[in-house]
């Protein structure tokens, strides 16, 4: 009888076996270059230094001694890295890449990056975000967990309000098959948001990751004691971190200073991460009717706390 940690293996293996055809380095050469998959590690590897002790790069790479010895003594003869002693060993090599083997990472790097591109296109935007969060997941259980992902938060600049009703939009048709007066419904929110804003008292946020939008909220006047949280979203790739929370809490601190009593939110039920992230945040629910928009048969919930 098979075990179920042979068939474990087994799986990994063909998983291997397959990713490996589809990213394409057993063809003749690594993204169409004389480099082989070994080749383009050892390029890389050197690329991100300026000169590296050969036992270091092999340590970093796991190759047989003899094995990179022969990768090396390759291109030194092409004229891609040049050796020289150790300044402080003078036992030990150290190898650097020349500027034809920086060249060759440059080439490498570019094809390498619109294979990639072009893998990702036959994907929709949540699947490709599945598929990043699932190579995370990997990273994470078999390698060295990752350093945490600084974001940072900033008030609404030109631009974001077209950015907010194009990713709600985005968001909730392919989430939750929302259709787009859902959208217009955004719209609608961000041009009164604009037209009707009083900066003493109402105030939006975007939270950025690696540079670029991930998130927003809005706090807005509902009446002259009572705020409302509005537009609060977090895209697929930025979840887990927090984000969502600390741009509440921001909404919560604004609402306070402005001299709010109360803070009010509309949603629906079926939006669950951001439900909890309500709750958490100390929101009751107060009152909750079915209703239909967007195309879909919905339960509309009214949120409040008080400040």
């Amino acid at each position: 009888m098979t075990s179920p940690l042979a068939v474990q293996a087994d799986a990994v293996r063909d998983f291997n076996r397959f990713y490996t055809r589809i990213i394409g380095v057993l063809d003749e050469g690594m993204v169409r270059t004389p480099f082989s998959l070994t080749d383009g590690r050892v390029i890389y590897e050197l690329a991100q230094r300026p000169a590296t002790e050969v036992p270091a790069l092999r340590r970093e790479l796991g190759l047989d001694p003899g094995y990179l010895s022969r990768i090396l003594s390759r291109f030194v003869t092409d004229g891609l890295v040049e050796r020289s002693q150790s300044p402080v060993d003078g036992r030990r090599q150290v190898v650097a890449l020349t500027d034809a083997g920086r060249a060759a990472y440059k080439l490498l790097n570019e094809r390498t990056q619109t294979e990639i591109e072009s893998l990702l296109t036959r994907l929709s935007d949540t699947d490709r975000e599945r598929l990043v969060e699932a190579m995370r997941t990997i990273r994470s259980l078999l390698g060295e967990a990752p350093p945490p992902r600084a974001y940072l938060l900033r008030p609404v600049g030109p631009g974001d309000l077209g950015w907010v009703v194009h990713r709600h939009g985005v968001r909730y048709a392919e989430e939750y098959g929302w259709d787009i007066t859902c959208e217009a419904m955004i719209a609608r929110i961000v041009a009164d948001y604009v037209d009707r804003r009083d900066p003493r008292r109402e105030e939006g946020w975007i939270a950025e990751l690696d540079g670029a939008p991930v998130g927003s909220v809005f706090c807005v006047r509902r009446d002259d004691e009572v705020a409302q949280l509005r537009l609060l979203l977090v895209e697929p790739e930025a979840r887990g971190l927090g984000i969502g929370s600390r741009l509440v809490d921001e909404c919560l601190r604004f609402a306070r200073r402005a001299g709010y009593r109360e803070i009010m939110l509309w949603t629906n039920d079926v939006l669950a991460d951001a439900r909890r992230i309500y709750e958490k945040a100390g929101f009751e629910l107060r009152e909750q009717a079915p209703h239909h928009s967007f195309g879909q048969d919905l339960v509309e919930q009214t949120w409040w706390r008080r400040l």
